[in-house]
């Protein structure tokens, strides 16, 4: 069972076994219908699409929650009995963004208790640039059955993370751009800053230049310097809209520091109330 990361290799050793389930993650913010589009023009054989605010959110309230808040978690099921998403399979989910959105499925699976679930490293690029097959157009594979066993204790509210925030016993990471913690070249929410008391963790600091993540020893040491005497299941993680912040708890159990937190509301969220304090600058 994979549970963090596999290869190409390893993903290609495996196309034709049933009992392996490719999901085509690719998503832009800017063009919602662009990772579709790319899908269908070419993807892993055998892969199905997963759409962010289709498949993989639920329902957005206005002032209420954050831009992608988590699906009911029986529709989620019911869709990925769909996807062909079983008991016993493993799946792996890729992306053109180094995990930013694979990672999102990833958790979700973790989430409603499914823990055969990696993300492919380095992605759609990485997979090409091995010379491996692809094929074109929509896919689908058998529906199966799947038995949740939900883990509400991977994800927290934003009373949780208020709660939480000022406790030296707790750490609260954020995996946006330095910039946009700092409050700085803010364009996707309406309101700049973090939530004080974090600190920065960019998700784009898990990966090499060539987008695959770091080795194991290089994000242990990453982690544990954020972390501090900290342990990894007392970690919250946010991001903008619950998405990218998953980057990092994979990277963190990739690592082996353990299991943290997402707060899946994150930054969108927790502004929607403006009783909720903001902070600007850096840490």
């Amino acid at each position: 069972m994979h549970t963090t990361l596999v290869s190409p290799e390893q993903l290609a050793a495996h196309l034709d076994d049933p009992a392996w389930a490719v999901v085509d993650c690719r998503f832009s913010l800017q063009d919602t219908e662009r990772g579709r589009q790319a899908y269908l023009a070419g993807h892993i054989p055998g892969a199905v699409y997963a759409h962010l605010d289709e498949d993989l959110s639920g329902p957005v309230v206005p002032g209420r929650t954050g831009r992608h808040p988590l699906p009911d978690p029986a529709h989620f099921v019911a869709r990925l009995e769909r996807w062909g998403v079983g008991d016993a399979t493993q799946v792996v989910a890729y992306d053109d963004a180094g995990g930013a959105f694979a990672a999102r499925l990833w958790w979700m699976l973790r989430w409603i208790g499914h823990e055969a679930a990696a993300v492919l490293d380095g992605g759609w690029q990485a997979w090409l640039a091995a010379g491996l097959p692809t094929r074109s157009g929509a896919e689908a594979r058998p529906p199966a059955r799947l038995t949740p066993r939900l883990r509400p204790e991977l994800a927290v509210t934003a009373a949780e993370v208020d709660a939480r925030r000022g406790n030296p016993a707790w750490r609260v990471l954020d995996a946006r751009g330095a910039d946009r913690f700092r409050g700085e070249n803010e364009t996707i929410d309406p309101v700049a800053g973090h939530i004080p008391g974090a600190r920065s963790a960019p998700y784009a600091d898990n990966l090499t230049p060539d987008g695959r993540f770091r080795d194991v020893e290089s994000l242990r040491l990453r982690y544990q310097a954020l972390l501090g005497d900290v342990a990894a299941d007392r970690a919250i993680c946010y991001c903008g809209s619950g998405v990218t912040a998953a980057h990092n708890l994979l990277a963190m159990l990739h690592a082996g520091l353990g299991e943290g937190r997402l707060y899946p509301g994150s930054w969108s969220e927790w502004i929607a109330d403006p009783a909720r304090p903001v902070a600007v600058g850096p840490e």
